[in-house]
């Protein structure tokens, strides 16, 4: 009976011990969603900047990258100008569209945002988080890549920047555009 103690003991040791380095050392912007590989959660919603309703089911067929943002997160900030530079780089491929989904913003602080950063793209409000809760968001930003079949291919948690920005670009984004990517000069 000991000896059985002693191997449940050592065995809950090292769970415990991978729990441990896995939180501490583990990489915090790769947190897994059961959602990859499933169908997008159909949404509709105002624009931030005209009011008019935007709808997932508008952009059947086409590559979809979903961007939640705030006016107020800090993150957001820094991928702000990677966001219009992807818009700019995809824009021109007829079956491509960025979506930003405004995260639980005031209406008038999420134009003000978009009047001094920049807005290339529509932007769809969700004022209760409803949108963020059927998307498993965490917090903002986060992006998602949804195929022209309507499925979640990718999700990155945290801001596209540096090294982040040109994974996205050239191993996610242009295989499912069916694109070469040439670096910038």
């Amino acid at each position: 009976m000991t000896r059985g103690w002693q191997i449940f003991l050592a065995l809950t040791l090292v769970g415990i011990f991978a729990l441990l380095y896995e939180g501490l050392w583990g990489d915090p912007r790769t947190i897994p969603t059961v959602l990859i590989g499933t169908n997008a959660p159909g949404f509709e919603g105002p624009d931030v900047e005209s009011g008019k309703t935007i709808s997932l089911d508008q952009f059947k067929g086409k590559v979809v990258l979903l961007n939640f943002w705030a006016s107020w997160c800090q993150e957001c900030r820094l991928e702000h100008q990677n966001l219009l530079r992807l818009h700019e780089q995809f824009k021109d491929a007829s079956n491509f569209v960025m979506l930003g989904v405004n995260y639980q913003d005031d209406v008038k602080d999420a134009q003000g945002y978009l009047q001094q950063f920049g807005s290339a793209f529509p932007h769809v409000r969700d004022v209760k988080g409803v949108l963020a809760i059927d998307y498993g968001v965490y917090g903002v930003p986060e992006t998602f890549i949804i195929d022209q079949h309507g499925v979640i291919r990718h999700k990155w948690v945290g801001p596209l920047i540096g090294d982040v920005y040109t994974q996205l670009t050239n191993t996610v984004l242009a295989p499912l555009l069916h694109l070469t990517v040439t670096s910038p000069s």
